[in-house]
């Protein structure tokens, strides 16, 4: 673990590929834009072609070398997530695999078109399924790695996963919260899976910044703190993607670990080990999220525990 870590550290990546969901905007279009820096291939995947054409624009003008393709991908539509993922899964080789699209903070319980909880189906169980049928596309590279971005939520109570689809009661942090929970107990139960495998699985949260994922917040009293806490207690969303671009490529890093800033509050900063949240590597826990995920999804992740993949 290094002492200080900017992404100029980050290793050449000529040769490699990046797919990253929610790549159009925020966290997703900065590490894209770090990553197209050192030489990688980026596919920016989101909801909309338009914003995913002028945010590869944006990655080639900052960086005129840069390759860049587009996929859409609406991870609340299990339709969308399979034919986005069967186009990669038959024609590409993903060396880094970014879980990296969220909502959150939606104001009343909304469904996905599948009937799933917007927040949970979105943010994990998303996904869940994307990884699994894109999953033919990380086997084929000799180093590769997923890493999902989870947030400081998941340690709050009220993310526990026993109401995952939030139908005895719904908060809309606190679905938030289960979705970003069900990030790091997928992730490290992706990676107890693959331990006999190439494959590294890791989870990260960015600490704070002002992206996207703000635009939800609900009423005249979010309108007014929201920006004040921009200034005063987030970091910059260049700083909220360091996490992200550290897991992915720093030869100091192990599958299974959990990623934050090592600032003040963890906000910002070198990115370094973060405290998981109680209970959250458990593999009783993994193993009922995964059955879970797959009977929720109808999607099978054909990675058996303790199994080479």
């Amino acid at each position: 673990m290094v002492n200080h870590w900017t992404p100029d550290d980050i290793p050449e990546q000529t040769g490699r590929t990046a797919l990253i969901t929610g790549g159009n905007s925020g966290i997703g279009l900065e590490t894209a834009h770090a990553l197209a820096r050192q030489g990688a291939r980026v596919i920016l995947a989101g909801r909309t072609q338009s914003k995913l054409d002028h945010a590869a624009e944006a990655v080639r003008a900052a960086t005129p070398e840069a390759r860049t393709d587009t996929l859409v991908l609406d991870l609340s539509d299990l339709s969308s997530v399979r034919d986005a993922a069967t186009r990669i899964a038959e024609t590409e080789t993903v060396d880094l695999l970014f879980n990296n699209a969220g909502v959150m903070n939606l104001p009343k319980r909304r469904t996905t078109h599948d009937g799933l909880e917007m927040t949970v189906g979105t943010n994990h169980l998303g996904h869940f399924a994307f990884d699994a049928q894109v999953w033919p596309a990380v086997r084929r590279s000799s180093a590769p790695r997923v890493v999902t971005v989870s947030a400081i939520a998941a340690r709050w109570p009220m993310g526990r996963l026993d109401d995952l689809m939030s139908e005895k009661s719904y908060r809309p942090m606190g679905a938030y919260a289960k979705s970003k929970r069900a990030n790091i107990v997928y992730t490290l139960e992706l990676a107890r899976r693959a331990a006999s495998s190439p494959v590294e699985a890791l989870v990260v949260h960015p600490g704070s910044a002002m992206t996207a994922l703000q635009q939800h917040g609900n009423g005249a009293l979010s309108r007014i703190i929201t920006p004040i806490a921009a200034r005063l207690l987030m970091g910059s969303t260049e700083g909220a993607a360091w996490p992200s671009l550290y897991a992915a490529t720093s030869p100091y890093v192990q599958s299974g670990r959990f990623i934050g800033p090592a600032g003040r509050d963890q906000t910002s900063g070198t990115p370094k080990p973060a405290k998981l949240p109680t209970g959250a590597d458990d593999p009783a826990e993994g193993s009922r999220l995964w059955a879970a995920s797959e009977q929720l999804t109808g999607v099978r992740f054909g990675v058996e525990a303790g199994s080479a993949i």
